[in-house]
């Protein structure tokens, strides 16, 4: 894209406080809303379960990756803004003000979604969980802090590498945001029992600041775990696959450029 019709800074920081909070809104929301719906008269759960959830964030990155990565990139995620300013795929200069607007994107989302769950008698966000991830008692199947700590490194480095491998100049074009929602929706079935899934520090954040208690007081670890996974995938990709390297920042923009070219 030519200099002079370069999306402006307010545009990309507004294409990432959109992404993040359609990814923290549809996502979240699935797991606050839809989860678990109880049929009181059969006894059933007539929620999405978490194949659901899992499909809901991977859909949500597919959907706003196409509608405004040729806009920002597509991270929506400040794990993605770091991994791939390591790999020389983002400016620096970008780094914070990406950060930032995912986060208050993120939160934004949550107050939304507080707003509309506080409608639904005895409601309440710390009881409930408001779809927050944790560790030990708050780990949805009782993990301790360093499986989920490791977990979670691990899960964010793999989704790093697709993301880098995927918008490498040599891969197909158009497939990316494919790929990346589909990752991001595996990833999600591998780890929601362990850790309810976060490889996002943004949407961790976007709904522990309305939980509060323990959620918050863990948080920390779903803020350091996919920071420390995706400085590990954006230092080795070059290492690991140095003849298909690719400077272009964009993320997943250029794919979907292509694809609707």
């Amino acid at each position: 894209m030519p200099a002079s019709s370069a999306p402006s800074t307010p545009a990309r920081l507004a294409a990432e406080f959109l992404g993040t909070f359609v990814l923290v809104f549809g996502g979240c929301g699935t797991a606050v809303f839809a989860a678990q719906v109880m049929d009181d008269a059969a006894g059933v759960n007539m929620g999405v379960g978490f194949l659901g959830v899992a499909l809901a964030f991977g859909l949500t990155v597919v959907v706003m990756a196409y509608a405004v990565g040729h806009v920002s990139g597509g991270h929506f995620n400040p794990a993605v803004t770091l991994g791939t300013a390591l790999a020389g795929r983002t400016k620096w200069s970008d780094v914070g003000p990406y950060m930032l607007i995912q986060v208050l994107g993120a939160t934004v989302a949550g107050g939304v979604l507080l707003a509309i769950a506080s409608g639904k008698a005895g409601f309440d966000a710390q009881e409930s969980g408001f779809a927050t991830n944790g560790y030990g008692e708050r780990s949805p199947d009782g993990y301790t802090m360093l499986s989920v700590l490791l977990i979670e490194v691990v899960l964010t480095a793999v989704f790093l590498y697709v993301i880098l491998g995927v918008t490498d100049r040599r891969a197909p074009a158009g497939f990316g945001p494919l790929a990346i929602g589909l990752s991001l929706t595996l990833i999600h079935l591998i780890s929601i029992p362990v850790s309810n899934t976060s490889v996002n520090p943004a949407r961790s954040l976007g709904v522990a600041w309305f939980a509060g208690g323990e959620a918050l007081g863990q948080v920390w670890l779903f803020i350091l775990a996919p920071l420390v996974g995706a400085a590990i995938a954006g230092l080795t990709y070059h290492l690991l696959f140095p003849d298909r390297g690719d400077v272009n920042a964009d993320i997943a923009g250029r794919e979907a450029n292509d694809a609707t070219a």
